[in-house]
């Protein structure tokens, strides 16, 4: 019976929702993995919660994203097929996310790159991610991998240290007038446009944050305006996902960031984890994200951010006692 649950909600994942159909789709979840989800099940017990009681989103309990560091979060009987680590810093626990559905993965991260930015093959995708490319399980060098490979530009791929090669096939697309995408870690691309100077005009550059020790951390206002001064663009893209999530969300500008239609983004109080604030108020982060039926779909994560009225939100920075970890990771 759970495995024809799940499948029904796998056909529902990614349509377009109403609200409605969303919210219908989110409680039918909860529901499954309250059941299925032996972790998950016991979190709920030790709150004195009957998920048969819920009856709204906003009542639902998050699971707090260090579960992801000390316990192996799986929903159901079903193996995994890859495990996802998160970078991490020193020597403190790192996440584990394991996966057991690669295709639903794959669907998700595609899904989402076609709503916002249209079909891979329209780009040739550079990839500027030494930090993780010297990793083998990192969520972003898969999720990245898999877009070069749907873009089957023969320029399309990773580059590791060779910022001058970089740099060449960056100029040469712009001289054949040809729409790229480079996404890079920020301190790496920091390093290229010190070294580089570029007047881009057919390239979204897209940073995922993070300087992962290799330099001081910047206000992402501050690595916008310099990575602008240094390439000629008007905006700056930025790409917001994390190890325990398998879908992200995507800023076009400002670090304004929108989610895909089976993602949403909620702000819990700093100091009542079960009261919710009203847009442009800041305060926790919490993400329901229903990519996530293996493991778990709601998650309260260690990053500050803001709803906008619009729908959008942003992400301020984390809390002071939260490891510094993850994609697009900026001071305040």
């Amino acid at each position: 019976m759970s495995a024809e649950v799940r499948e029904t909600l796998v056909k529902k994942i990614f349509k377009l929702f109403s609200g409605k159909e969303f919210e219908d789709t989110t409680m039918k979840l909860f529901l499954y993995q309250a059941q299925h989800n032996k972790l998950y099940n016991r979190y709920l017990k030790l709150l004195g919660v009957i998920p048969e009681n819920i009856s709204n989103i906003k009542d639902i309990p998050f699971m707090p994203i260090s579960f992801f560091k000390n316990h192996d979060i799986i929903t159901g009987n079903k193996s995994h097929r890859l495990v996802f680590r998160s970078s991490g810093t020193g020597t403190a626990p790192i996440s584990r996310h394991f996966v057991a559905d690669t295709g639903l993965y794959t669907s998700s991260l595609t899904k989402c790159f076609e709503l916002f930015y249209g079909n891979p093959s329209d780009y040739c995708i550079l990839a500027l991610l030494p930090s993780y490319l010297e990793r083998s399980d990192s969520s972003l060098v898969y999720m990245v991998s898999k877009l070069a490979e749907r873009s089957a530009h023969p320029e399309s791929g990773f580059y590791l240290n060779d910022l001058d090669q970089l740099a060449s096939k960056i100029n040469k697309l712009e001289k054949n007038n040809q729409k790229a995408l480079l996404i890079g870690v920020s301190f790496a691309l920091l390093d290229l446009v010190e070294k580089h100077s570029f007047n881009l005009e057919n390239t979204i550059l897209m940073e995922t944050g993070g300087m992962k020790g290799r330099r001081k951390e910047l206000t992402r206002e501050e690595l916008h305006s310099i990575l602008r001064s240094k390439t000629g663009l008007k905006q700056i893209h930025s790409e917001y996902g994390m190890t325990e999530l398998l879908s992200q969300a995507y800023s076009k500008s400002e670090g304004i960031f929108r989610a895909p239609p089976w993602m949403k983004v909620l702000i819990r109080d700093a100091y009542d984890p079960f009261t919710y604030l009203e847009p442009g108020r800041s305060g926790g982060v919490n993400i329901i994200d229903l990519a996530n039926i293996d493991t778990c779909a709601f998650i309260e994560t260690a990053d500050l951010g803001k709803l906008l009225p619009g729908g959008e939100f942003e992400i301020l920075g984390r809390f002071d006692n939260s490891d510094v970890r993850g994609c697009n990771l900026l001071a305040v």
